[in-house]
């Protein structure tokens, strides 16, 4: 194993790359097929016709930077190749304060948990030579990396990924129209949020992304509690993103609330499936590697 990647993988559960490794790598579970056709080579790199030129992100290779636009400009912009990277991937990453809720029994809260899976899916693709970027919001985009294929690039994303999450709200039909113009080529984003906004607005955006032509795989991150709704005695509930307190009796409440979740998680899947999008539902009380693995090798078998 190099050196680079015993660096990647001190940032990872072992369990969680032992049973990637077990997988066919070289088949790009994530996305072999679902980006076909997306690129006129599927072998891209820095020596064919120029195609065009980009602001310098932190993490870009040095080499690439356009001396003659810096003179002109006084600013960094990258030379971009026709034949540049196989594929460009965004980390659409929820940083608003609902993500921080983790249950008495949970091991981490939701974005510990989507941290951790955009990492370890970051780390799939740069094996493979792939570009990855992070969007991280809340109502809007705080943090944004371009994406690179420089291996140092990794722990350039996961320091801006386990930055604290903030006091925002979420506001994801505002911070989709917003990335899908940032975008400058057709790039696989995956979501990674608990969805709590309007289901309407979501599917505007996720819209949105697919009228710009980008790909998009939906990961719904929620706790065991929220799914569940073990409640029994009287709770005081207390919001995370400017709701307020309640008390109530929970039992009274959950079948109720259990058959607004289903309405809505059966919404937003239906419409993913009619924009040929993926959608899971995440738990946090399951093992990482095995919601990994499963969804890796389901996406494997859809697109063989």
């Amino acid at each position: 194993m190099s050196d680079e990647t015993t660096d990647y993988a001190k940032y990872l559960d072992p369990r969680v790359l032992a049973k990637i490794a077990a997988l066919d790598l070289r088949a790009r579970l994530v996305v072999q097929g679902y980006v076909s056709g997306r690129h006129r080579s599927p072998y891209r790199g820095f020596s064919v016709e120029f195609a065009e030129h980009r602001e310098y992100s932190q993490g870009d290779d040095l080499k690439h930077l356009d001396w003659k636009v810096f003179g002109r400009t006084d600013k960094y912009y990258i030379k971009q190749y026709e034949e540049e990277t196989n594929l460009n991937c965004v980390m659409l990453l929820d940083c608003s304060e609902s993500m921080a809720y983790r249950s008495d029994d949970a091991g981490m809260t939701k974005h510990e948990y989507a941290t951790a899976i955009a990492a370890s899916l970051a780390y799939l693709a740069l094996q493979q030579q792939d570009s990855v970027g992070l969007a991280a919001f809340d109502r809007q985009i705080t943090r944004f990396l371009h994406p690179s294929n420089n291996p140092g690039h990794w722990k350039t994303l996961i320091h801006e990924m386990q930055a604290a999450v903030g006091p925002g709200k979420t506001g994801l039909r505002s911070v989709m129209d917003d990335l899908a113009e940032r975008l400058p080529r057709r790039t696989l984003v995956v979501v990674l949020s608990d969805l709590f906004d309007d289901p309407d607005e979501i599917v505007r955006g996720l819209k949105h992304l697919r009228y710009r032509r980008h790909e998009v795989i939906v990961f719904q991150i929620m706790d065991h509690a929220e799914l569940e709704f073990p409640f029994r005695a009287a709770t005081l509930f207390e919001g995370l993103e400017g709701t307020g307190e309640l008390m109530v009796e929970p039992r009274a409440l959950r079948k109720r609330y259990l058959d607004e979740l289903r309405r809505f998680t059966d919404t937003l899947r239906a419409q993913c499936r009619n924009m040929h999008m993926d959608y899971e539902v995440v738990d946090t009380s399951h093992p990482l590697d095995d919601v990994l693995t499963t969804y890796l090798a389901t996406r494997n078998a859809t697109v063989h």
